[in-house]
């Protein structure tokens, strides 16, 4: 079996005949993206695939079914329902022929036929990382999905997504600190936002210019199976991916393998190797995924025609390394200094934990006071519970 998709040529103008064509066979039961672009690549348009009679529809190893929707025009009334949602929701669609279809997703073996689109879609042909991991990480995994999201899309990278909670949510929320714009991968139609607590997510990203990305249908509801198929989508469209915190059984290990797959490369940040969630980045370290530790682990793995490319856009050829630090050093006043030197960036500490540690050399007010202002600088992060870390 070939391991390549199937070679279709795409002028980058598709008619609305063309586009409605792409939709109804898309909406067909029964037929994926490979038997789609197998038959468009036989019959050399869409539209022509549709005007076929039952009997060749059969002869391109269609399902009967399949082809008994198309024959009987009812694929046709899908796309005409599919395109009325469209316009309400302000959703666009791109085909495997259109132009801003991401070029390193026809690379894979089942590029989507066809993609829903909520946002710029130009940004879909901008080099993107992948940044994925567990719905449950750590002060640690969370911090490092920020600040590594955070400093890669100030470099111009677009950082990638599936939107989830946990480590997705933190890179997301990286790239919008940045001020720039990031793409959410969805296993569901772009007009049903899963988790439902990232709705103010979701319009933060399309207010930023960002998008959100599906190959389901609208009105489509999270299904297990639509996630691991997703998860081809976020490797196969990035430079590489980044895994920060995942656990032995998770998706993030299926993530991981399509990108092996697809030839990307895999980026890992090492973990407490007696947590859980450390399994999986360091068994792709032992396995030889890139050790993560700061944005210029991933800058120099970058092929040179992407970095130079970014370096000049975004004006920071000579930019001196050292910049990797998350805050400017300044001094800080002695209680905040001293009330800082005790929390870790790996492990949250309770306020009293705080108290009992600073009490001989700090009151209580004067720690309230640098947690304040400590917080206040971005210094440190509020987790619940009266929980404190250290920033990154």
């Amino acid at each position: 079996m070939s391991t390549t998709a199937p070679t279709v040529e795409h002028p980058g103008t598709v008619s609305f005949e063309e586009r409605h064509a792409w939709l109804a066979l898309a909406l067909t039961p029964g037929v994926g993206p490979r038997r789609i672009l197998r038959a468009v690549e036989r019959c050399g348009t869409a539209a022509r695939v549709l005007q076929l009679p039952l009997t060749e529809l059969e002869a391109l190893q269609l399902p009967a079914q399949s082809a008994q929707f198309i024959a009987s025009g009812e694929a046709g009334h899908a796309a005409d329902q599919e395109l009325e949602k469209l316009a309400t929701t302000g959703a666009t669609i791109l085909t495997y022929h259109d132009e801003a279809y991401p070029e390193r997703l026809r690379e894979i073996y089942d590029p989507p036929a066809l993609l829903w689109v909520r946002g710029d879609a130009g940004l879909l042909a901008r080099p993107s990382l992948a940044v994925v991991g567990t719905r449950h990480p750590t002060p640690y995994g969370t911090g490092m999905a920020e600040m590594l999201s955070r400093d890669l899309a100030l470099r111009g990278l677009i950082i990638l997504s599936g939107m989830a909670r946990g480590v997705d949510t933190a890179a997301h929320k990286g790239a919008l600190a940045a001020k720039r714009p990031t793409i959410a991968i969805w296993g569901t139609g772009v007009d049903v936002i899963y988790p439902k607590e990232n709705k103010s997510l979701a319009e933060q990203m399309i207010a930023g210019g960002g998008a959100i990305l599906s190959e389901l249908p609208l009105g489509t509801f999270p299904a297990p199976q639509n996630f691991p198929r997703r998860n081809r989508m976020l490797s196969g469209m990035s430079v590489g991916v980044l895994v920060i915190e995942a656990a032995e059984y998770s998706g993030t290990r299926v993530t991981a393998r399509c990108a092996l797959e697809q030839n990307r490369e895999v980026f890992a940040v090492p973990g407490n190797v007696t947590t859980k969630n450390a399994w999986g980045p360091n068994l792709l370290i032992k396995q030889g995924a890139k050790l993560t530790s700061c944005w210029e682990d991933v800058w120099e793995e970058l092929p040179t025609q992407i970095r130079m490319g970014l370096e000049q856009s975004e004006g920071f050829a000579s930019e001196a390394t050292s910049e990797a630090s998350l805050f400017e050093e300044s001094p800080l006043p002695p209680s905040e200094a001293r009330v800082l030197s005790v929390l870790r960036q790996d492990e949250a500490l309770q306020m009293d934990e705080i108290l009992e540690k600073l009490e001989p050399e700090l009151s209580s007010s004067e720690v309230f006071t640098a947690l304040f202002e400590l917080e206040l600088a971005g210094r440190i992060r509020q987790l619940p519970g009266k929980n404190y870390v250290r920033s990154f």
